[in-house]
């Protein structure tokens, strides 16, 4: 392209018998297998943004999001792993744990799928934890739908993110030493959240009562 801006049209293969014969090499930068492999592998195990932020239309049980946060806590810090239902906004099931480990979200999805209907939509981002083969396993033995947000745009799993930043900012744990402190906060946040506390967008119902309302219609 150069040499074309430069003087004349030069077809690539005179170039190539040029340097040929005058023994001039040039450096290829060939493509990084494993890199090509990543992307495939990745790519395999990325599930389709079905809800696509349809977030309000369905029944209980029929939509779900599910997170994993962490907590700190003194000099330690733990992990929190939730479900939420995406119309009655009720925390379905989670789990606390001093490690990050498969049983963490593994635990939570089972619990979930246990207490919605068949062919449940669970929706989450793209970690690690969500597109591991054995997660992804246990969501098609038992029967559920996973849909993911796309690759950077935390938007799409917004409404979790939201209830992760104000169950931070409603209990203090800051000053808590042991673990089981935490996790007795933790219970009794999401208890009164389900329970006793009213939501604008749902009547000014409790995600509880709300849930039985729409059941009851």
């Amino acid at each position: 392209m150069v040499l074309w801006r430069r003087w004349e049209k030069i077809n690539i293969k005179k170039i190539r018998r040029i340097m040929k014969k005058y023994k001039m090499l040039w450096k290829i930068r060939r493509k990084n297998p494993y890199r090509t492999i990543m992307k495939k592998w990745e790519k395999d195990r990325i599930s389709e943004n079905i809800l696509n932020r349809n977030f309000r239309e369905g029944r209980p049980y029929e939509k779900v999001w599910t997170d994993i946060t962490y907590l700190f806590y003194k000099w330690w810090r733990c992990y929190l792993s939730i479900s939420k239902d995406m119309v009655t906004w009720e925390i379905l099931s989670y789990k606390l744990s001093r490690t990050i480990w498969m049983d963490l979200w593994i635990d939570v999805a089972k619990d979930t799928i246990k207490k919605c209907s068949k062919w449940v939509l669970i929706h989450s981002d793209q970690w690690v934890h969500y597109t591991n083969p054995m997660y992804r396993n246990i969501l098609k033995e038992w029967w559920a739908i996973q849909s993911m947000s796309r690759k950077w745009v935390c938007i799409d799993n917004a409404p979790t993110e939201t209830w992760f930043w104000h169950m931070k900012d409603e209990i203090e744990i800051e000053n808590l030493i042991k673990y089981e402190e935490v996790e007795k906060e933790v219970i009794k946040y999401i208890n009164y959240y389900n329970n006793k506390r009213p939501q604008r967008d749902k009547q000014k119902m409790t995600p509880v009562e709300y849930r039985s309302h729409l059941l009851s219609n």
